[in-house]
């Protein structure tokens, strides 16, 4: 699950930020409310935190341009503001849930679960060739067998299982698996992609290097 959150008080944003990546979810923070507009505008999230004492623009106008893109993203509120006007406000622009600071670390974890899972797609499963995959369980057995991925890993399987047929870019997987501060070294996304190949090709599922353009999956080697 990828996070945005929108906090220009650099102590309540590392706080959050560290509890949000502390319970493995990847997580990119920004202060400004144009910075804000900027990311939802170019980049897929699960999840908004949207301040609305933003500089530049106010968490409103972020949140009013979102849905003006129609884009159905969960928006939690985080404000100082806690009139009854502000919180029907937000509500009326489209924001799914709406938290007055301050606030218990417990709560707002709970409630970013809890959006996560109501806009979340049923978790799926997969045959593929000698390999089966539960989504939910985030089990895979290849051959019968079961096989351990690292959570990048089972980012990378799912983003190639949900898109068969495709080639899937390098910017695409990094737009997926990587948040903005990760340093991305040259060949980051061919070791993840290698690792993976290695565990799942003995079941016969293969990932194809389409040169010059990316990777693309194969249920089957032909």
């Amino acid at each position: 699950m990828r996070i945005l959150i929108a906090e220009d008080d650099p102590m309540l944003a590392d706080g959050l930020t560290r509890a949000l990546r502390g319970n493995d979810y990847a997580v990119d923070c920004v202060r400004s409310g144009v910075a804000a507009d900027s990311a939802l505008a170019t980049q897929a999230f699960d999840l908004v935190i949207l301040d609305i004492g933003l500089p530049g623009l106010d968490g409103f106008e972020v949140l009013r341009r979102l849905r003006a893109r129609k884009v159905p993203t969960p928006v939690l509120i985080l404000t100082a503001l806690d009139g009854v006007d502000d919180r029907v406000r937000g509500l009326d622009l489209g924001a799914d849930d709406y938290l007055t600071k301050p606030f218990s670390v417990n709560e707002f974890e709970a409630r970013v679960r809890a959006l996560l899972r109501r806009g979340a797609a049923p978790a799926a499963a997969w045959s593929v060739a000698g390999m089966t995959v539960d989504a939910a369980a985030k089990r895979i057995r290849v051959d019968g067998r079961p096989v351990d991925l690292t959570p990048r890993e089972w980012a990378l399987l799912e983003l190639f299982l949900t898109h068969p047929g495709r080639v899937l870019s390098k910017d695409q997987i990094a737009e997926s698996l990587f948040t903005f501060d990760e340093q991305l070294s040259s060949n980051a996304i061919e070791v993840h992609v290698s690792r993976l190949r290695t565990k799942i090709q003995p079941a016969g599922a293969h990932i194809r290097t389409v040169r010059g353009f990316g990777y693309l999956w194969e249920g089957s080697d032909e």
